[in-house]
């Protein structure tokens, strides 16, 4: 009876054991029959960005929901391979798409652990799921997923099974494939890795957020140390090679990035222009846009410019801690306390957010984001001493612990506590021939501040509006020599179009008569409201439009003599290469060409140069006296600090609007024009004395000095119709045992020394009377 029981439990048992596997084939089939075409991986075209490179071909930018690059096969290193295999398919070149080992490996292992601890799909299976399923936990997913890896094996080899894999794993920071994770997190190509960071980004695919290196350092060393254990055991390393890396830390970039030079804004400016053309497709089909940004002017501007805006700020002394964390909110787990309040504010660069452990008035200890605990003692502590005290008054913010602060290495590699300058700064650097933009730096941090200094802020320039003025005077008989007095004047609200006005010297003095050229060298107000005045602010108004200037922002009164009027940094850069080129406008451009993404070019600019047809909008005479009076601005001037850089080549002019809330330095080398600026958002005072010459003055030296080393210094030719003279310093009249040589308009030459006369034969009556 039993026998018999157990026989028709047999029966029963196999007979649903056939139903179950017909129906499983049935399933099968189905499902097989409905899998996608694999066009999608034989015509693999994925979603590449779009890619931003400087005049040398160096990445600055991408744009894109997946940031990828895409490799073949030949390309990937022996090293990288073997370090995808240990960590997710060791078997790969032997199973067909399912590696049943695997699963019977998989299924002991989280048996014994009595928890899934491991997975069993094999690099086939996640091409298959990564292309075209979900990863919904069901069983018909799970069976689609075998199902498309068996026709995927079938279909492909398994090279190219792996190359699709490489390119196509999500490994973090927006990164698709590993050579975009090789960029994002090294800074490196795929082929310039070592094993260490190999085995570090193979690593990534079972759990990218988990085991990035960025946001979470040891979990990435962890799963960095299970993949080489895997590569010993695999025997790829020896054990010698296994314990030095292990012992081996990896350089993770801190700011994920793939650019060679810092440029944001000018990225920033490509992707609006190219987003335009090309809508939603600018971000998917690869385009490459070569811009005119060389490498070592972007990263001189970078540079120059941080450095003098820190400088300014610390100057003015440090405002305290950024706020303040408690450190006890998670009880004894400080370390996630530390980190959950880092996560949410970004660095500036090289200047890092931390929270102070202890503080003392010697020695501060801060924690910074990945666990390092840094300790600042000694010169790190002067800028912020008075807020170290022992002694503490009300209501002010000490450095206490859980005090945020910045901290940043000196450059003697030695860290200090410093803070992010609420100043902001543009420079702008343009090739005087043709336009093309050379270097751009928008505003201190990109990350902190998107608005664009250098073309979005309209501001006052200040006395580097003055040459304009000048040129205009030229052109209406007045020469270098022109005697002007340097003495008070008084206006009326109906002659400033505001209030009464009382305008003064920046130095408090009147020199009574002098020389235009001296009333420009010395930046003289009532000279230059005198100049403006005689030759008629209607004209000077519409004369300024030769330079790219807007009539409308520069209304027609006696104040625009001293740059009351508004402009942006880009405005400015193309009225002083009028001067530079000897009379010509420019255009300023940023992109030389757009291609493909298979290289083939899609449109490609052709400026508008001096030597290809660009307008003269002034005389090349004027352009040449201005370039000697701006000159002497350097030489004897406002901006005598300049000729430190030791070239006999540069003009300018410094520029400080009233209550120093605008300083301005707009200067040139014949072929390198340059502006730099600085001022707040919300316009005050910079402090006391801080003028163009002293802010940012600096900030163009810092820039113009290793931009032109080993460029000639060039000499600034005399033109035709333009004479040299003997003058008396005086009288601005020519004498042959004059003091000084001038130079003029041929037909301007003033007359010999004479009592009788006063001034040039075109300057009127009305215009002396004007001028004094």
């Amino acid at each position: 009876m039993l026998a018999r029981w157990l026989y028709y439990f047999f029966l029963a048992f196999s007979a649903l054991g056939l139903i179950g596997i017909l129906l499983a084939g049935f399933a099968a089939l189905v499902i097989y029959s409905n899998l996608p075409s694999l066009e999608t991986l034989t015509d693999y075209r994925p979603k590449i960005p779009l890619r931003i490179y400087s005049d040398e071909g160096l990445l600055i930018g991408e744009f894109g929901a997946e940031r990828r690059n895409v490799v073949t096969i030949s390309q990937v290193p022996e090293n990288l391979k073997q370090s995808i295999l240990a960590a997710e398919d060791d078997r790969f070149y032997e199973h067909g798409g399912v590696d049943y080992l695997g699963v019977l490996r998989a299924a002991y292992s989280n048996f014994s652990a009595g928890s899934v601890r491991q997975g069993a799909s094999t690099i086939t299976m996640q091409v298959a799921r990564n292309f075209f399923l979900t990863r919904e936990k069901t069983f018909t997913r799970k069976l689609s997923e075998t199902l498309l890896a068996f026709k995927i094996e079938h279909n492909l080899t398994k090279d190219k099974i792996l190359e699709l894999y490489i390119n196509q794993i999500y490994l973090g920071q927006r990164s698709y494939g590993f050579a975009a994770a090789a960029q994002t997190y090294f800074g490196k190509s795929l082929q310039e890795i070592n094993i260490g960071e190999a085995a570090m980004l193979a690593g990534l695919p079972k759990a990218p957020s988990s085991y990035n290196p960025i946001s979470n350092p040891k979990r990435a060393k962890s799963r960095q140390l299970y993949v080489l254990g895997r590569l010993y055991k695999l025997n790829y390393i020896s054990s010698k090679e296994l314990s030095e890396l292990e012992k081996q830390s990896v350089a993770v970039k801190k700011r994920s990035t793939t650019s060679a030079m810092p440029a944001e804004y000018v990225a920033e400016m490509v992707r609006q222009v190219i987003y335009d053309r090309y809508q939603e497709d600018a971000y998917n089909k690869g385009i490459k846009v070569y811009t005119t940004i060389r490498q070592l002017d972007q990263e001189s501007a970078y540079q120059a410019l941080r450095k003098n805006v820190i400088e300014y700020d610390r100057r003015w002394g440090y405002r305290g801690p950024e706020g303040f964390i408690d450190l006890l909110k998670n009880g004894t787990n400080q370390e996630k306390t530390l980190n959950d309040a880092l996560d949410e504010i970004n660095d500036s660069d090289d200047i890092y957010a931390a929270v102070v452990l202890t503080a003392k008035p010697n020695k501060v200890q801060a924690y910074r984001r990945g666990g390092e605990i840094i300790e600042i003692t000694g010169d790190g502590l002067n800028f912020v001493q008075k807020f170290l005290t022992e002694k503490k008054e009300p209501g002010k913010k000490y450095i206490i612990p859980g005090a945020l602060i910045r901290i940043q290495k000196n450059p003697n590699n030695v860290w200090r506590i410093v803070q992010l300058p609420e100043v902001e700064s543009a420079l702008v650097s343009i090739d005087s021939n043709d336009g093309a933009i050379r270097a751009l730096v928008g505003g201190f941090d990109f990350y902190k501040n998107q608005f664009n200094h250098v073309t979005q802020a309209w501001r006052q320039p200040g006395s580097s509006f003055k040459p304009f003025i000048y040129s205009a005077a030229l052109e209406k008989g007045f020469t270098p020599a022109t005697i002007i007095n340097d003495a008070p004047l008084s206006f009326s609200a109906t002659q400033t179009g505001s209030q009464l006005w009382e305008p003064k010297n920046f130095d408090g003095k009147f020199e009574g008569p002098i020389r235009m050229r001296t009333a420009l060298t010395k930046s003289k107000n009532l000279a230059s409201i005198r100049i403006l005045q005689a030759i008629g602010i209607r004209y000077a108004q519409d004369y300024i439009t030769r330079f790219g200037f807007d009539a409308e922002r520069h209304p027609p009164y006696l104040p625009m003599a001293l740059g009351a009027g508004s402009v942006t940094p880009m405005q400015m850069a193309v009225g002083y290469a009028v001067f530079a080129n000897g009379g010509f406008r420019v255009a300023p451009y940023f992109i030389k060409s757009i291609e493909d993404e298979k290289g083939n070019v899609i449109e490609q600019f052709h400026p508008i140069s001096v030597s290809s047809g660009a307008k003269r909008v002034i005389d090349p005479r004027n352009a040449f006296i201005m370039t000697s009076m701006m000159q002497d601005v350097i030489n004897r001037g406002t901006a005598v600090k300049a000729k430190q850089l030791g070239r006999s080549d540069l003009a300018g002019k410094t520029g400080t609007t009233s209550n120093f809330i605008d300083a301005w330095f707009c200067g040139y080398q014949k072929d390198l024009v340059t502006i730099a600026w600085i001022g707040y958002d919300e316009p005050k005072p910079l402090g006391s004395n801080e003028t163009g010459g002293r802010v940012a003055l600096p900030l163009w030296m810092d820039y113009m000095d290793p931009v032109l080393k080993g460029i000639p210094i060039t000499a600034n030719s005399l033109p035709n119709g333009v004479k040299a003279a003997k003058i008396n310093s005086a009288t601005g009249l020519r004498d042959e045992y004059g003091d000084i040589t001038e130079y003029f308009f041929s037909e301007l030459l003033p007359p010999m020394i004479d009592n009788s006369i006063e001034f040039a034969p075109k300057v009127t009556r009305d215009v002396k009377d004007q001028l004094f």
